[in-house]
């Protein structure tokens, strides 16, 4: 797998509009609010893409529902890193299942034109490895 760089990191929050005082009024952060509830800003420098995800929406874009798997732990964090291009996702995918590492989801192209497959990582963490082609250059 060749990962080409850390495209996105999410704060994942039961609680947007808590997380959004924290992130928007405190600290200043340009984030654009969606109308779904998602907040995200690709504006930052040393970040490709910095959001704050609300925890129903990982739920759902992970296992189809809006409430998190209760025998999961809850996570706070999603990491997305990018590879070349919207084929490597699949063999990245397969590359982390030889290694023992289970897939919350395989391959899939969202809406806004990534394709994406996640796990959990130890620390409940949800990693993916994607494709995102608004983020290359």
């Amino acid at each position: 797998m060749n990962i080409e760089f850390l495209a996105s990191v999410a704060m994942i929050a039961p609680d947007p509009a808590s997380s959004c005082r924290l992130y928007v009024e405190t600290l200043g952060l340009p984030l654009r609010a969606e109308s779904d509830g998602y907040h995200h800003s690709e504006q930052i420098a040393g970040c490709k893409s910095f959001g704050v995800w609300p925890l129903s929406q990982a739920a759902k874009a992970c296992f189809g529902t809006d409430q998190w798997p209760s025998e999961r732990p809850v996570p706070q964090v999603s990491i997305e890193v990018d590879v070349a291009d919207a084929a490597a996702v699949a063999p990245a995918a397969r590359e982390l299942e030889q290694t023992g590492y289970e897939l919350l989801h395989g391959p899939r192209e969202q809406p806004w034109g990534q394709t994406v497959a996640r796990l959990q990582a130890p620390e409940g963490a949800i990693v993916g490895i994607s494709y995102a082609p608004v983020l290359h250059d």
